[in-house]
């Protein structure tokens, strides 16, 4: 049986999160965040919250506020109960998430900075967090007649002048596949990519880019802004095929967008 302390929380159109929850003793507790480190690596990144009384007896409050913005990664949340105490993981309780729902207020300034709190796969509260100097947020996602079209709105940057859309061939730097990008109705832009131009490489994985302006970085283009913090397994797209391959657009594991292309037979 799980006994670990359960936090409720709720977030802001400014990413500012609340956190409440039910200290199991009296001494003066406080709120852990760890970044997850990679694999063999250890903990780098760390974040302290005081928990104050509020509400209810016996019921305690700790707010991360919009700044400092955190590292981008999947942040854990742990109860220190005590000075000489060691750490306890954190259960979910009741999120509520709901400023994030419509993707919040368009054309947000750089860094984009982004915190979803989730329900990790055993049971535990987390953050996951994005921090990008700018951002393309993907929309609907079309596949027809051989195509892909990707509609999308840019913040953290400005759309200019020989702006394309950019797919580039995972593991390479310089396999690249542009098209054009066209203005949206809704104040966004969208670009067609032909999925017979992604199979001469073979089965492969081509990621999908935004470049704003002629000279400018690649923008990554994913889907951040709402309240889903893994989405590869929630919006699953049909495949095409093309010739001998099957190509299928998917969101990766850090929300990303990436194009699929796998030999068939």
């Amino acid at each position: 049986m799980n006994t670990a302390p359960r936090a409720h929380c709720s977030l802001d159109t400014d990413g500012r999160i609340t956190f409440r929850l039910r200290p199991p003793t009296a001494m003066p507790p406080r709120l852990l965040l760890v970044l997850r480190p990679k694999k063999g690596r250890p903990e780098e990144h760390t974040h302290t919250l005081d928990l104050e009384p509020h509400g209810e007896e016996g019921e305690f409050r700790a707010v991360l506020e919009p700044l400092p913005r955190l590292e981008e990664g999947r942040w854990d949340t742990y109860l220190l109960p005590g000075p000489d105490a060691g750490r306890e993981r954190l259960r979910p309780g009741l999120r509520d998430l709901r400023a994030l729902v419509d993707g919040g207020p368009p054309g947000r300034p750089s860094p984009v900075a982004v915190r979803v709190p989730y329900a990790t796969k055993d049971g535990f509260l987390a953050i996951r967090t994005w921090l990008r100097t700018a951002h393309a947020e993907a929309g609907p996602v079309d596949i027809a007649d051989g195509t892909i079209t990707v509609r999308a709105r840019l913040h953290g940057a400005r759309l200019e002048e020989g702006a394309e859309a950019v797919l580039r061939l995972r593991g390479t730097t310089d396999t690249l596949h542009g098209v054009p990008v066209r203005p949206a109705r809704d104040g966004g832009l969208a670009f067609t990519v032909a999925c017979a131009d992604l199979v001469a490489s073979g089965s492969r994985v081509w990621d999908v880019f935004l470049r704003p302006a002629a000279d400018a970085p690649l923008t990554r283009v994913g889907r951040l802004l709402d309240d889903v913090a893994d989405r590869k397994g929630v919006f699953v797209y049909p495949r095409v095929t093309v010739g001998g391959s099957a190509v299928r657009p998917y969101y990766t594991v850090d929300n990303d967008l990436a194009v699929e292309v796998t030999a068939l037979g």
